[in-house]
């Protein structure tokens, strides 16, 4: 039996079980607005929620992020305030129908859920030169969506809901927070113990937008680009979005 070499993972690969909750739990994630139960997220559940976020690549390993939990009624309801005014301007910003539709989505469930949480991006956290974003600033707030994605998906496998509200200025944020000028609000999260998770996302349930076909999404070598052999490939990617789709794993 080959043992690590020091510095080196054991394991190159997951067992069957252990890929598959993995998959599982990528297909399962919904954004929740309107499903959260008031009972309180214990704080062992919270750390480790919260430990999977830190564990996010960051480029450079600057590791940008920071986290303002939020519990206070009062800070929520001033949250909410924001909210409401921009979702009032939001509205006006569609036609028709679609106004009709937007004005009945439920898009946030800041006052119901028992944490709200800011993950942020300090700018200047690891100085003015950053290995890998040199050329493109923006590396430090894409890392820091990757730890919402890694806090998201953790939470999504203890049972937990998370909704991402985004509707709101930044600046009001910025403000309700006391964030430095140098820190950017990226994610505004609502995050509880739910009734239940939809099995569809709710926007498409909605009939607002459907999910897109992976297949028609893939170029080769550039943009627009095809490939001799790429029928088979998508013929597997529209199997396995199709599979997806009824929330049944790919392989």
């Amino acid at each position: 039996m080959k043992t690590a070499a020091p510095g080196h993972q054991a394991h190159h690969h997951f067992d069957d079980a252990e890929r598959a909750a993995v998959y599982r739990n990528i297909l399962a994630r919904r954004d929740v607005r309107g499903q959260f139960l008031p009972d309180p997220v214990a704080d062992d559940m919270l750390a480790r929620i919260l430990t999977a976020a830190h564990f996010a690549p960051s480029v450079g390993f600057m590791q940008p992020w920071s986290f303002v939990l939020v519990r206070d009624q009062a800070v929520k309801q001033r949250v909410h305030d924001a909210f409401t005014t921009a979702n009032a301007e939001a509205a006006q910003m569609f036609e028709g129908k679609q106004r009709e539709v937007y004005s009945g989505l439920r898009l946030q469930g800041i006052l119901e859920a028992p944490i709200n949480l800011c993950i942020t991006c300090d700018r200047d956290r690891a100085g003015p030169v950053v290995i890998g974003r040199t050329h493109i600033k923006a590396m430090d707030l894409y890392s820091s969506v990757c730890a919402v994605q890694n806090l998201w998906l953790a939470a999504r496998a203890e049972g937990l809901g998370v909704g991402w509200v985004s509707i709101f200025r930044q600046s009001a944020i910025r403000e309700i927070l006391s964030l430095p000028e140098r820190v950017m609000p990226v994610a505004y999260l609502c995050i509880g113990h739910v009734s239940h998770f939809l099995d569809q996302p709710e926007l498409q349930t909605a009939g607002w937008r459907q999910r897109l076909p992976l297949d028609e999404l893939v170029h080769f070598d550039g943009w627009g680009g095809d490939a001799a052999d790429a029928g088979a490939l998508r013929d597997e990617l529209r199997a396995a979005q199709a599979l997806a789709a009824r929330g049944l794993l790919p392989f």
